[in-house]
C-alpha cells in the first residue's frame, strides 16, 4: 500500500518536476547529477520561501518607513498645533492679565471716588447740623423778638393812656396847665417803644427772610445728600459683589472668612473703625440711617479687601510665560501643581500675605519656598535657582521671593507652583480664574 502510495506521488511529482540530469564535464570524463522529482520539489520550496520572505521583508520595511514618515509628519503637526495652542493661551492670558489691571485700576478709581464721596457726606451732615442749629436760633430770636415787640406794644400802649389820663387830670385841677416835665418823659417814652416796636418788627421779617434761605439751603443739602447716598450705594454694589463672588468661586465661606478677618482687626481708629452719626437719645433719622448702613457697608469692603490680599488670588509670575502643565493626572502620577515656563533667573512674586515657613533644597521640588497664609493655606514654590527669603520672614502679595529655575527633579526651567489648603492639594487655577474680573 505504502508502495503504491509512493508510486502515485512520484508519477504526480514527475508530471511537474520530471527528472533531469545536470553533466558535468572536464577535460578526461564526464559526469552527471541527477535531480530526482523529490529533490526539485525541496529546491523549489526553499527557493519560494525564501523569495516570499524577501517580498515579505520588503513590504516591511517599505511600509515602516512610509508609517515612520507619516508618523514624524503627525508629529510634526501635533507639535505645530500645540505650539499654536500655547501661543493662543499665552495671548489670552496676557490679554486676562490686562483685563485685570484694568479692573484693579477700576476697582481703585471706585475705592478713591468711595473715599471722596465718604468725606463729602461727612461734611455736608456737619453742614446740615449746622444749618439745623442755626434755624433754631433764629427761631429762638425770632420768638424773643416778637414778645418783645408785644411788650413795647403793651408798653407804648400804657404810656398812651397815662398821657391822656396826665392831660384829663390837669385841665382838672390847674385849669389847664401841665407838667412840662412829665409831659416830656412820657413823649420821649413813648417815641423809644415805638422805635423799638419798629426795630422789632424789621428784625422779625430778617428773621423770616434768612429761615426762608436757610430752608432752601437745607433742602439743596438733602438733594445733594440723596445724590451722594445713591452714588455710594451704587459703588459698594459694584465693589462688595465682585469680591463676594470671587471668594465663592474659589470655594471659601465669606461669612467665616469675613468674620475672621474682623476678629484679627478689632482696634479701634483707622480705616476699620465703623462710623455713625449720633442721634442724641432720639430715634435715627432716616438719613442717619442710610449712611450708617452705608458706613457699614464700606467696613465690609475693608474686611474683602485685607482677605483678598491673605489669600493667593495673584500670579506667581508676571513676567511673560507660558502654561506647560496642569493640575491633574501626568504620567500615570497626580501632578499636585501648575507649571509655568518662563525664562531663566524670571522673578517670582508671593501670591499672597504670609509667613514663610520653609526656605531652602527638598527632595524632588529642588529649591523650595513654603509661605504660609491666613485661612488654612498654604503655597509652595519650586525648582527655583535663587531664594530671596529666609524662614520667619512675611512677605506682602507681590513680594519676590525667588528666580525661576531647574533645579531638582526637572526637564527645564520652570515654576513649579502648589496651592494646599489643610494639608491637600488643589488646584491653583482655581483661585486665579475667581479674581480674573477683580484683580
Amino acid at each position: 500500500m505504502r508502495t503504491r502510495l509512493a508510486i502515485k506521488v512520484h508519477a504526480i511529482l514527475e508530471r511537474y518536476f520530471p527528472e533531469r540530469r545536470v553533466f558535468l564535464r572536464s577535460d578526461t570524463e564526464t559526469r552527471f547529477i541527477r535531480l530526482r522529482p523529490a529533490t526539485q520539489l525541496v529546491a523549489f520550496s526553499g527557493a519560494a520561501a525564501i523569495v516570499a520572505w524577501a517580498i515579505i521583508a520588503t513590504s516591511i520595511l517599505l511600509m515602516d518607513s512610509i508609517g515612520a514618515g507619516n508618523f514624524r509628519e503627525q508629529a510634526k503637526r501635533d507639535q505645530r498645533t500645540y505650539e499654536n495652542r500655547l501661543n493662543s493661551l499665552s495671548h489670552e492670558r496676557d490679554k486676562r492679565a490686562e483685563e485685570a489691571i484694568a479692573a484693579q485700576e477700576r476697582f481703585s478709581s471706585a475705592l478713591d471716588q468711595i473715599s471722596v464721596m465718604q468725606s463729602e457726606l461727612l461734611a455736608s451732615e456737619i453742614r446740615r447740623r449746622e444749618l439745623e442749629t442755626g434755624i433754631e436760633v433764629i427761631q429762638t430770636t425770632l420768638r424773643r423778638t416778637m414778645n418783645e415787640r408785644e411788650t413795647a406794644r403793651e408798653e407804648s400802649t400804657a404810656l398812651a393812656l397815662a398821657l391822656e389820663d396826665g392831660e384829663a387830670s390837669g385841665d382838672g385841677a390847674s385849669g389847664g396847665a401841665v407838667d412840662d416835665g412829665t409831659l416830656d418823659f412820657l413823649t420821649a417814652a413813648l417815641q423809644d417803644a415805638a422805635r423799638e416796636r419798629d426795630e422789632t418788627i424789621a428784625n422779625a421779617q430778617d428773621a423770616l427772610v434768612h429761615a426762608d434761605e436757610m430752608a432752601y439751603q437745607i433742602r439743596l443739602m438733602q438733594d445733594q445728600n440723596e445724590q451722594i447716598f445713591s452714588q455710594l450705594e451704587d459703588a459698594m454694589t459694584i465693589s462688595v459683589k465682585p469680591l463676594d463672588k470671587m471668594f465663592r468661586d474659589a470655594g471659601l465661606n465669606t461669612e467665616s472668612l469675613i468674620g475672621s478677618v474682623r476678629r484679627g482687626h478689632t482696634g479701634q481708629g483707622g480705616p476699620l473703625t465703623p462710623l455713625s452719626f449720633s442721634t442724641r437719645g432720639e430715634a435715627p433719622s432716616p438719613d442717619a440711617e442710610r449712611a450708617n448702613r452705608i458706613l457699614g457697608q464700606m467696613d465690609e469692603l475693608n474686611l474683602y479687601r485685607i482677605a483678598a490680599q491673605k489669600a493667593p488670588f495673584a500670579i506667581p509670575v508676571k513676567n511673560a510665560f507660558r502654561f506647560t502643565s496642569g493640575y491633574g493626572m501626568r504620567w500615570g502620577r497626580m501632578h499636585q501643581g501648575t507649571d509655568f515656563a518662563a525664562a531663566h533667573g524670571t522673578p517670582i512674586h508671593s501670591t499672597a500675605d504670609g509667613v514663610v515657613t520653609h526656605a531652602g533644597w527638598l527632595s524632588g521640588y529642588g529649591r523650595l519656598v513654603k509661605v504660609k497664609h491666613e485661612f488654612g493655606i498654604e503655597t509652595r514654590y519650586a525648582h527655583l535657582s535663587k531664594i530671596r527669603v529666609k524662614v520667619g520672614q512675611r512677605v506682602s502679595r507681590g513680594e519676590q521671593i525667588g528666580d525661576m529655575g531647574n533645579s531638582g527633579r526637572s526637564t527645564g526651567t520652570h515654576l513649579h507652583y502648589e496651592v494646599r489648603v489643610g494639608g491637600k492639594p488643589v488646584n491653583p487655577m482655581i483661585y486665579i480664574k475667581a479674581a480674573k474680573n477683580v484683580f
